[in-house]
């Protein structure tokens, strides 16, 4: 059962280098959509972690799942960040436009 686990912490790394490829790509519409898939399968796994273990040979791979998807997680952010402003910039200006 505990491999089910790991197969989950594989399929959210693989949503996020997705993640990663379309933030390369500038392509935030499928940014966000794998951002979401991330979501379910995060919620999904916290479920089925509060009724299994890993092994510990399971644990030491989860933790090299866990640091590949926080370096792709910084990559994103790295990349989204001039795409975040330019979006807070918009809707300042429209809501001094609003106003």
């Amino acid at each position: 059962m505990s491999q089910q686990l790991i197969d989950f912490y594989k399929a959210i790394e693989d949503s996020s280098a997705r993640m990663l490829d379309a933030a390369k790509s500038e392509d935030w519409e499928q940014v966000v959509h794998f951002e979401g898939a991330c979501a379910v399968l995060i919620e999904q796994l916290r479920s089925r972690a509060s009724s299994e273990q890993l092994l510990p040979e399971q644990r030491a791979e989860k933790t090299r799942i866990m640091q590949r998807i926080l370096n792709n997680d910084a990559q994103i952010r790295y990349l989204a960040e001039p795409w975040l402003t330019h979006c807070e910039q918009n809707l300042e200006g429209q809501r001094a436009y609003l106003h």
